[in-house]
């Protein structure tokens, strides 16, 4: 949709503070494949008691969100806009169930900080087993660890910071008071030199999951290694990242 017809259908969704019912039927026939292919997408990284059905059911409650805040005079393209709403909304409704044990949590946690101690020690990535001597655990149990955490969470910088706001709105949202604009340009900036920073394999991974699109069988083919050693990489890299920016604020 070109950026003229875009502000055509978009340009009478707020008439008079409220949206119409012919405008947001054109946005939900129009977008519903994007939410759908969103939550496929989402669902590979959610454990078995999460639903196609009510990620794609909130899925539709953001699309219907962004529609009605959509701005096209501030430049992106809606598809961009409501991707992130649509995504933050699925991420809210699995947050809202609290089905990650707080173990998983804690020992995340645990790793996010030794990871944080050896590279401050040593100035240099940590290494598996740098991070397992850390612990003081062995390499199989540093490894039942990150597969506890790739199947019950998703990583989608949400979980790199703690506290209410999450890295995507920090990033994205829209956040109250007059320094929002430069508190998300610091954040960007700071989240795009920690990921510029990660070990190569980590930092592939990444790009093909999230700007590809892949699988996680689909990336195992591409680097050769297994769909769970894709799953361990993906939640380590989500812990260094989450390590070296625990400081940001």
């Amino acid at each position: 949709m070109t950026s003229a017809t875009e502000a055509k259908v978009y340009e009478q969704v707020l008439p008079n503070g409220e949206a119409t019912d012919e405008n947001l039927t054109a946005v939900v026939e129009r977008y519903a494949p994007l939410v759908k292919r969103i939550a496929h997408h989402l669902l590979l990284r959610m454990p078995a008691s999460v639903q196609i059905d009510d990620l794609i059911q909130s899925g539709m409650i953001g699309l219907l969100e962004a529609a009605k805040k959509y701005d096209v005079s501030k430049g992106a393209s809606f598809e961009t806009y409501a991707g992130i709403r649509i995504r933050g909304s699925m991420l809210d409704e699995v947050r809202k169930g609290d089905w990650a044990p707080r173990s998983v949590h804690r020992k995340s946690r645990k790793v996010a900080e030794a990871i944080k101690a050896i590279e401050a020690r040593t100035g240099k990535d940590a290494k598996d087993q740098d991070i397992a001597t850390e612990l003081e655990i062995d390499l199989n149990a540093y490894y039942a660890i990150l597969q506890d955490a790739s199947g019950s969470r998703l990583f989608s910088f949400d979980d790199i910071m703690e506290g209410d706001d999450s890295a995507i709105e920090l990033a994205a949202g829209e956040l109250p008071g007059p320094c929002d604009g430069l508190q998300r340009s610091t954040f960007k900036a700071h989240l795009s030199r920690a990921i510029d920073g990660l070990p190569d394999r980590e930092k592939l991974v990444l790009a093909l999951y999230y700007d590809e699109e892949l699988n996680l069988k689909e990336i195992g083919e591409v680097i050769g290694v297994s769909e769970s050693r894709v799953s361990q990489i993906h939640s380590q890299a989500a812990m260094r990242l989450r390590s070296r920016l625990s400081d940001w604020r």
